[in-house]
């Protein structure tokens, strides 16, 4: 099963991730670990990363691209994936598809975690990180809002809907249940 998840900061994505891609015996494939993973080994992709985090700006599109590219050639990638944090934009979106197409392949679904701001804000003051103030919590949800919601639009009949407010486990049964599990 191939799959993009999309929600925003703070939504339980990575939660989710973890438990379909056991259920679902594929990979998460998250950018931050593949940003992490490649800059820890020092590959050339890892490094060219790391000049534009250091600085303080966003990985390019075409860097995050590369990356997920690469990722998306390893074996356990072959019968599918969880791909969170990428597409962030409809450009990105676009490569994916020609991606995939170079592969005769297409996305089984998009899933969406629906939340509501207040909930979002709650969860991410919860987690008590320094840098996890309602300001920046709010700023991060803005930027959602303005360059990764677009993406509902652009996939429409793929997206499958799920609401992200609950337990853990009653989510993942939720997800099941909109992916037919």
């Amino acid at each position: 099963m191939r799959l993009v998840l999309l929600g925003p900061p703070g939504a339980g994505k990575g939660t989710q991730a973890l438990l379909l891609a056991e259920k679902l015996n594929v990979p998460h494939i998250s950018t931050g670990d593949l940003f992490r993973a490649n800059i820890g080994e020092g590959t050339p992709l890892g490094v060219e990363a790391k000049q534009y985090i250091d600085a303080g700006e966003l990985v390019p599109t075409d860097v995050t691209a590369r990356m997920v590219k690469s990722r998306l050639e390893e074996e356990d990638a072959g019968s599918g994936f969880l791909l969170d944090g990428f597409p962030r934009t409809v450009e990105q979106a676009q490569i994916l598809a020609e991606l995939l197409e170079e592969k005769g392949l297409t996305l089984d679904g998009v899933l969406n975690f629906e939340i509501s701001t207040d909930v979002v804000v709650e969860r991410m003051l919860a987690r008590g990180r320094e840098d996890d103030n309602e300001e920046v919590i709010r700023n991060r949800l803005k930027v959602y809002n303005d360059e990764t919601k677009p993406l509902i639009d652009h996939y429409g009949d793929a997206i499958v809907s799920v609401d992200a407010e609950g337990g853990v486990e009653e989510i993942n049964g939720r997800v099941m249940a909109a992916l037919g599990k």
